[in-house]
Formats: structure tokens, C-alpha cells, sequence
């Protein structure tokens, strides 16, 4: 994990006109597959939504007033007639989890996942951190404590951030995947890589924190030859 200028908190790159018309149409036509709510969680994605206005104020792409929100691609995002949280999604490249303290874990309350990389909303919506990475087998008891207590010392004003990649045979962004089903792994030397840079930041008054996941796809053969050796590095 490192730390995060919460100016850079949200990400405009060259391929968000694309992602966006692909959230939208998810969120159009898969909205329960997408996004997910529990009860007690809407208070904190209505603070997520003030805090991405208050981002995005600042950027001189975004055309924003009190009813709406016009996007870098012209799309203009209305502030009501929708979940804040579903709002927030359709304003950013970003996923959206929230993740509340219920005993001595952090759970995912809710979420706009269009984009998930081989996971399934329907089955981690309501789960502890620990079991919601039960299929990772780095994910150790020990690893599980240390990230709770990231999680239990974020504090306002603070974000973090980290980042990981992984190699698909297509690239589709929208690649859900229950926790039994086979991966389909590329070729080698073949396929798309696929980074997510994921970010943790505290929304202060709910006390909830915010994950945020941006994903990046770019074809294997489009790697540097610095890029290719780091991956296959001892």
C-alpha cells in the first residue's frame, strides 16, 4: 500500500469515454448483477457522492451545477432520480465498494461493480473481508489482520493506494466469476493484461470506507520489452 494525494483520488485516462458508455449500458441492462445495497449503507453512499462532486469540481473537463453533471464524453449525469451510489458510478471510471465496520471486520454493504475481474457482487455482497477473500490462497489469517487494521486507522483526509495485474484471453472488462468456476487462462505469451489501481479513502461522517477499483487493458504485445522481462522475473 502507498499513500495517496487525494487530488489524484480520481482518474480521467484515454479510454474513459469507452468504459463509461460500457458502465452505463451495464447499469441499463444488468443493474442487479452491478450494484447491490444493504440496509444502514445508503448514508455513506450519499457522502461517496459529495465526495466525487468535490473531486471533480476541480477538474476542468467536468461541467458541474446543482441539478447535474456533464462528463469529459458530453454525457450529462442527472444528481437525482437515482441511487447516489449507482450516480457516483456513472460519473468516474471507478467501481465503487463500501465497506462498513460490523463487529471486528470491515463488509462489503454495497457496491457498483461493473467491471468485476473474476468475482461475483451477488457473492461477497454482505461478507466479511476474510470470507470475501476465501478463494485467494495468499490471502493468510495474518494478512487478514494487517489489512483490518489498515482499514480500522484509515482517518479524513487520508487515502491509500495499490495496484495489481493480471492476464486475461479477451478483454472484456465485465468478467464476473463465481468463486467455483474454472478460469480460462490465455495463452502464453498471449492476451491482454489487466490492471486494477485500487484505492482505499475514508468517508468521515458515516464512518464507512470507500474502495475504488480502475481498471486498465492493454494488449500483451503492447508491453515494453522492460515490461515483459518484469513480469516473468524471478
Amino acid at each position: 500500500m502507498n499513500p495517496l494525494d487525494v487530488v489524484d483520488w480520481l482518474i480521467v485516462d484515454d479510454a474513459f469515454d469507452r468504459q463509461l458508455a460500457y458502465a452505463d449500458y451495464l447499469i441499463g441492462t444488468k443493474r442487479d448483477a452491478v450494484f447491490a445495497m444493504q440496509d444502514g449503507a445508503d448514508d455513506g453512499a450519499a457522502e461517496l457522492l459529495e465526495l466525487v462532486i468535490a473531486a471533480l469540481a476541480n477538474h476542468p473537463d467536468y461541467r458541474i451545477t446543482d441539478q447535474s453533471v456533464a462528463r469529459p464524453d458530453g454525457v450529462v449525469v442527472a444528481l437525482d432520480g437515482d441511487h447516489p451510489l449507482i450516480i457516483a458510478r456513472r460519473l468516474v471510471q471507478q467501481d465503487f465498494c463500501l465497506m462498513g465496520k460490523q463487529g471486528d471486520e470491515h463488509v462489503l454493504e454495497g457496491a457498483t461493480l461493473c467491471f468485476p475481474a473474476s468475482w461475483t457482487l451477488s457473492e461477497k455482497i454482505g461478507q466479511p473481508m476474510s470470507r470475501i477473500h476465501t478463494p485467494v490462497p495468499e490471502f493468510s489469517a495474518d494478512i487478514a489482520r494487517r489489512v483490518q487494521r489498515m482499514f480500522d486507522t484509515m482517518r479524513d483526509g487520508r487515502a491509500l493506494w495499490r495496484a495489481n495485474w493480471m492476464v486475461y484471453a479477451d478483454p472484456d472488462l465485465h468478467q464476473p466469476r463465481l468463486e467455483n468456476a474454472p478460469h480460462r487462462p490465455a495463452p502464453t505469451g498471449q492476451g491482454w493484461m489487466r490492471v486494477e489501481r485500487q484505492s482505499l479513502r475514508l468517508l468521515p461522517r458515516s464512518g464507512m470506507t470507500v474502495f475504488g477499483i480502475h481498471s486498465i487493458v492493454v494488449p500483451m504485445d503492447a508491453l515494453t520489452k522492460e515490461q515483459s522481462e518484469t513480469l516473468t522475473a524471478p
